[in-house]
């Protein structure tokens, strides 16, 4: 009788080692799927806002600021503004002090600078994208400039020898705007070709640099339109 009695024993011991075969098992088969399955909704947003963030840096500078930058026209149709030049300096301190204060304390990583002109070739505007590493901080940076179309505090002008923009000087500064979206600013200033001090300029002429705004938020939307990643594409790792 007593040796009939430890069965039992054994049929527990077979049990837990096949409850831990099962375990391993499905474990084994949840790590396998973990590796070998696409991305989630969730991961691919966040490498989109990522992508979105690096694009100041990954870019080339030609599609930051293109060559033309399109505009509505004063007499109705369309026009166009030309690219002057593009500063190889991206020091976020290309702006007034109280600006400049704001941009740093907000974790500035670069402020990227180009001049165009307008079709007409009366009036510069210099635009710059300030690459800021969130949303969040882009939005507290706005509040160190005017956003009341003046100048200053705002962008500091980017002149180039050689060209009809050799004298586009802070003091020739007329207007100026700020727009955020993501982690990026824009900004613009402006001023005439002639190189009148703004001080000296009589009845303000708004309309002459409303283009200005309209070819900074062209800038902008490239910039901070995130792109869903796609997982065929070269460009993409999934």
């Amino acid at each position: 009788m007593n040796s009939a009695r430890p069965w039992p024993t054994l049929v527990v011991a077979s049990v837990l080692t096949l409850i831990c075969a099962v375990a391993a098992g499905v474990a084994g088969s949840a790590a396998g799927t973990e590796l070998t399955r696409g991305p989630s909704t969730a991961e691919l947003n966040a490498a989109a806002k990522r992508e979105v963030a690096e694009r100041w840096r990954t870019w080339p500078a030609g599609r930051i600021f293109p060559a033309t930058l399109p505009y509505s026209a004063e007499q109705g149709g369309q026009e166009r503004a030309t690219r002057i030049g593009i500063s190889p300096h991206i020091s976020c301190d290309s702006v007034d002090a109280r600006a400049a204060r704001a941009l740093r304390k907000a974790g500035c990583r670069a402020l990227l600078r180009a001049t165009y002109t307008d079709a007409l070739r009366g009036v510069l505007v210099t635009i710059g994208v300030a690459a800021l590493p969130d949303e969040l901080r882009a939005a507290r940076a706005k509040s160190g400039f005017a956003d009341n179309g003046k100048p200053v505090p705002g962008l500091r002008p980017l002149a180039f020898r050689d060209t009809i923009a050799y004298r586009f000087t802070p003091s020739v500064r007329q207007t100026g705007s700020v727009r955020q979206a993501g982690p990026y600013l824009v900004l613009t200033t402006a001023g005439e070709v002639d190189g009148r001090p703004g001080s000296a300029v009589g009845e303000p002429r708004p309309s002459i640099f409303a283009f200005a705004a309209e070819i900074s938020e062209h800038v902008l939307t490239e910039l901070s339109m995130p792109k869903m990643p796609d997982c065929a594409a070269e460009e993409w790792q999934c």
